[in-house]
């Protein structure tokens, strides 16, 4: 250790540094790469471990028939340092080559990227695209992220105090450690047990079937037990194999990424022998990158706070207009709502009443602006986009749908709306970080008690629930008039009759988020409650 401080190494298959390292799909990446900030802020010795994609995620837009298509563009990244160094993977019997790239952006915390994009390999396009198209692509790139990670640190000298698996998919990290005990002469049970004391583990998914499962068949297929026989990669996955039970098993703590997914979690994996106890660490966002500095310094100094948000919200009007060839109404209470499109997250509750929310959109109470991406496989998440897109057209000039949405399109939105719109099914959310974000910034939260929004929620004074918390089958009915009962008594008068007191709630909002949901209060937290 470092001055007694753990060195640490966060795998994760997706890092979200900055939107022109096309290396990140989402939420899970965002995080990874604000992690990694915050070590680097405070000084830390932490690692990022990923994997270089050559094509991104997906590039995603619209065609003329209002349906998301996907591009893929090969990308060149000339400011990564080359270290000189290849590892090995064995993956369906082949050895396949993997080299390692080093992102210096962050000082001591820097970010090690794996590539197979080798001239003269039959295996070059293993790193293309980020999570692949196919099963056996998947896990040959966890295969690639995990034991080649591992071998990677090694090759470049870099000794690690603990491995931090950022979800389920570097468990063959952990495989990979036991191997080599074993190699020593370590019998399994005994390396497990030694292998536990250096791992930690993230999980994410609250939904049952995001939660990665392959069969023992496809694993032997692609070389995946790493040296371990049969019964001991059930020992660790179960049969068929869990990721995410491996990770409970591999690890000496776990967490949960709010204190709601910590209950729901506990709940989910409490019948897995063996595992570790999850913690609830709530996730943050890393200040620099997401709060502008005009909004700090104006709320910090007592400055003119509606002015600085004026002047973020005309700048995002503008980009929309280019964008779009729309142009917003600067005085008119405007609504963001921008994620992963995918059902529970429910992307077109607020037009679930066309005579209500035309009402409000078609008398300039309101106007929206939407945006979102879905899975390339994830036909359901792109027939809701191709719905937002259609609404957009209905309401010309107050609803707007952003296409290629990328971490760009997401900071210019939680900087410049007045509200931020949230309202996934109650428990399916882990955390969910854009609202975070957006109370950085001033922007008003109107989010369904899920997520982080319980621990944060003062109902009137930093922002607005609605539905209750409520569970039931029928949320959706339930969520939305309660919707419309906030929007039409509490959001839209006090936005158009009471600027006062809206300026108070974006001051009580920033004094809710900058610190109780920054990267750097979670990444402490990390430090004194699992790494030590």
């Amino acid at each position: 250790m470092d001055n007694g401080t753990p060195r640490v190494a966060y795998f994760c298959m997706e890092f979200g540094l900055h939107e022109k390292l096309h290396i990140y799909a989402g939420g899970l990446g965002i995080l990874a790469g604000d992690i990694l900030k915050a070590a680097a802020d405070a000084g830390r010795p932490m690692v990022g471990i990923g994997i270089l994609w050559r094509q991104d995620y997906t590039e995603q837009f619209i065609d003329e028939y209002d349906r998301p298509y996907d591009s893929y563009h090969e990308y060149r990244y000339d400011s990564l340092e080359d270290t000189g160094v290849v590892v090995t993977v064995l993956i369906r019997d082949e050895e396949v080559r993997v080299k390692v790239w080093k992102c210096t952006a962050f000082g001591n915390a820097p970010l090690y990227l794996l590539d197979t994009y080798l001239p003269g390999t039959l295996s070059w396009n293993l790193t293309g695209q980020l999570y692949g198209w196919f099963e056996e692509e998947r896990i040959a790139q966890e295969m690639i992220l995990g034991i080649g990670g591992v071998r990677a640190l090694q090759a470049l000298g870099i000794d690690v105090d603990m491995y931090h698996f950022n979800d389920s998919h570097a468990v063959f990290a952990g495989v990979e450690l036991i191997r080599q005990q074993m190699t020593k002469g370590v019998p399994f049970t005994d390396a497990l047990r030694s292998v536990k004391q250096h791992i930690v583990f993230t999980t994410h998914t609250p939904v049952s079937d995001g939660n990665e499962v392959h069969t023992h068949r496809i694993l032997q297929y692609m070389s995946s037990y790493d040296g371990l026989s049969s019964d001991q990669i059930v020992q660790l996955g179960g049969d068929p194999f869990s990721m995410t039970a491996a990770g409970l098993r591999l690890s000496r703590k776990a967490n949960a990424v709010s204190q709601l997914h910590g209950h729901t979690a506990r709940q989910m994996w409490k019948l897995v022998p063996g595992g570790s106890d999850i913690l609830s660490i709530t996730n943050g966002v890393h200040n620099g990158t997401w709060q502008d500095d005009s909004i700090r310094q104006a709320h910090a100094s007592g400055g003119d706070l509606w002015a600085a948000h004026s002047a973020l919200k005309r700048v995002m009007i503008d980009d929309i207009e280019r964008r779009n060839g729309v142009r917003l109404d600067e005085n008119v209470l405007t609504i963001g709502f921008a994620r992963r499109a995918t059902p529970y997250k429910r992307s077109d509750l607020i037009f679930s009443n066309r005579e209500v929310v035309g009402d409000l959109l078609r008398n300039h109470r309101i106007q929206i602006v939407l945006s979102g991406k879905a899975h390339p496989n994830d036909m359901g998440g792109k027939a809701t986009i191709t719905n937002l897109v259609r609404i957009a057209k209905e309401y010309p000039g107050s609803v707007v749908f952003l296409q290629g949405y990328d971490m760009a399109i997401g900071k210019m939105l939680t900087r410049g709306c007045d509200v931020w719109l949230n309202n996934p099914v109650r428990p399916m959310e882990a955390s969910g970080t854009s609202g975070m974000k957006a109370a950085m910034n001033g922007i008003l939260n109107l989010s369904t008690l899920d997520g982080w929004w319980p621990e944060a929620c003062q109902q009137g004074v930093n922002g607005w629930q609605f539905g209750g918390g409520y569970e039931g089958g029928d949320c959706n009915s339930v969520d939305v008039v309660s919707l419309y009962h906030v929007l039409a008594s509490d959001v839209i008068p006090t936005y158009e009759n009471q600027r006062d007191a809206w300026v108070g709630m974006m001051h009580a909002s920033i004094d809710m988020a900058q610190w109780q949901f920054s990267a750097a209060r979670m990444l402490q937290e990390y430090y004194e409650k699992m790494y030590v």
